[in-house]
């Protein structure tokens, strides 16, 4: 019995496997598109994830990240209405990355924007990403 179980240890012991992750950290800038366009004129954020090989080029993990929108001088008829404060969003997101090739992904972020600043509730966050 103490052999069998011996054998059981060293069997299930090398079959076992730690997944091995990949921690990344990255800058990024934007534009705001659509209507936010009128009240911001840019953003700047910092992102950290923690991306797991699930299959043959493609990988997923938690991410979590830092945005900043910049708020635009509001005017009418030339005049001005003062400015619009700054937004901050904390995403916490689950990541996804393709690697389409060995310096091309793809991949999206879907998560909740918790917001920051006073007065910002937070969301849903979704993020595409493309990077080389």
């Amino acid at each position: 019995m103490r052999k069998l179980l011996f054998f059981m240890a060293i069997v299930i012991g090398t079959s076992i496997q730690a997944q091995k992750g990949e921690f990344n950290v990255g800058v990024n800038a934007g534009l705001p598109v659509g209507d936010i366009s009128d009240a911001y004129s840019f953003t700047l954020g910092a992102e950290a994830n923690y991306l797991f090989d699930v299959a043959d080029k493609f990988k997923a993990g938690p991410s979590v990240a830092f945005i900043n929108f910049f708020g635009k001088e509001q005017e009418v008829f030339g005049l001005s209405l003062g400015s619009i404060g700054d937004a901050q969003f904390l995403p916490i997101a689950a990541a996804a990355r393709y690697e389409a090739s060995d310096k091309f992904s793809i991949g999206a972020d879907i998560g909740y924007g918790v917001g920051i600043s006073q007065g910002n509730e937070g969301g849903f966050y979704y993020r595409p990403v493309v990077s080389y």
